[in-house]
């Protein structure tokens, strides 16, 4: 009998729980059940136009062929003026590099940063990739539990108890997949503050949500006096412009990390798409209305997927205050059923509501968290009623 036997390293990984929410609701809509898909954080909106016209442009220049591996010159300067106008942090184009999409960009800095039983921090709800990211480079996640009564949010009292003298990362979303919370400027001071005290630990700051923000100005704990030489920010187009596909994301780091992500791309991938480049120039340096207006359009629909949640008995939420997910805590259904079916957690809750209520969500186990669940309002006003209604006749059905 043949014997397949993949990698340790493969193995000990866990698949998306994200990615395997969405196929598991297409296999339903392939069926033909109408399933309205919340599952994935992906805005509904389309690339702007100008970005696509300089996409065609750059295909009818012939800007086809290999890239240099950290990206173009002219693509790493635009990445720095944005930096510079806004978000205040100067830096040189070659302590950029641009990446196949900001996971790349952040599983460049791990592999680049961690050895072996090397402890990293991970505040708790977290983007289901980050521990994957630290096991593949034989790191330890270590989580910090934060509950939805503050937001979900680390103190620095925390912090400081979870470093150790293994510690060598922070990572750290703000605005933040999958709560929606954001760190103040004063309350990045403070975290900085504790890892200004350590002189080996550095923080990787995710920051591709950075635009969908409803409570004013983006802050980034790179700007803390200090912090610019310990901290890798990761940032992108897809979000703020509507280019998942495209995928560019970049690092903005110490020259020593940009170097090391630079030299490790350059043996497994080489530089980003050209073309794609080309769009992502196009999209930091024109106009950035485009930014704005689907800014305020998910601000409308958080705020509506808000006010239709409360609605719902035993569901605790609250008021994300940026990015488009919410994360609503639903421990009070454990333990009930409907029929031959009980909820045991928020997976169990997850599959119930798609199954059943045809809406697609994802448990809040694969997030760190699993007494909640996500919910991406990055989708139609007219889909974030009709499914938040399902979901409420759904979760009326246990008992």
């Amino acid at each position: 009998m043949d014997s397949y036997i993949l990698s340790d390293r493969l193995n000990a990984l866990a698949p998306s729980a994200t990615l395997a929410m969405s196929a598991k609701s297409a296999e339903l809509k392939e069926q033909g059940i109408d399933v309205i898909n919340m599952s994935v954080g992906e805005p509904d909106f389309n690339t702007p136009d100008a970005i696509k016209d300089a996409a065609k442009k750059a295909i009818d220049d012939n800007i086809t062929h290999y890239s240099p591996v950290p990206g173009y010159s002219g693509l790493k300067k635009a990445i720095c003026n944005k930096l510079l106008k806004e978000n205040g942090l100067e830096y040189e184009p070659s302590q950029i590099v641009v990446s196949n999409g900001a996971k790349q960009s952040i599983t460049n800095t791990v592999l680049a940063l961690l050895n072996k039983g090397d402890e990293v921090i991970i505040p708790a709800p977290y983007w289901v990739s980050y521990p994957q990211m630290v096991i593949l480079a034989e790191g330890v996640p270590v989580y910090l539990d934060t509950a939805i009564e503050a937001d979900f949010k680390i103190t620095p009292e925390q912090l400081e108890a979870a470093i150790t003298p293994k510690t060598k990362l922070l990572v750290l979303c703000s605005p933040c997949n999958p709560t929606g919370s954001i760190y103040s400027a004063e309350e990045l001071e403070a975290l900085a503050n504790v890892i200004l005290k350590h002189e080996n630990i550095y923080v990787i700051s995710d920051e591709i949500y950075e635009h969908l923000n409803y409570c004013g100005r983006h802050a980034s704990i790179a700007t803390v006096p200090g912090m610019k030489n310990k901290t890798i920010i990761v940032n992108g187009v897809s979000k703020a412009y509507a280019m998942t596909g495209w995928r560019i994301g970049f690092i903005a780091a110490p020259q020593w990390i940009a170097k090391g992500c630079n030299m490790l791309q350059s043996q497994y991938t080489s530089g980003p798409c050209s073309i794609s480049q080309m769009a992502a120039q196009a999209a930091w340096d024109g106009d950035q209305n485009c930014v704005e207006a689907m800014r305020q359009a998910f601000q409308r629909r958080r705020d509506l997927i808000v006010s239709l949640a409360r609605e719902i008995p035993g569901l605790e939420v609250n008021v994300p205050q940026g990015a488009f997910y919410l994360f609503p805590k639903c421990s009070s259904y454990f333990g009930k059923r409907y029929g031959d079916r009980v909820i045991g957690n928020s997976t169990d809750l997850a599959m119930f509501l798609l199954e059943v209520g045809h809406v697609a969500t994802v448990g809040g186990d694969a997030f760190g968290s699993p007494e909640c669940f996500r919910m991406s309002y990055a989708t139609s006003d007219e889909n974030i009623t009709e499914a938040l209604h399902r979901i409420k006749d759904t979760l009326a059905l246990l008992k």
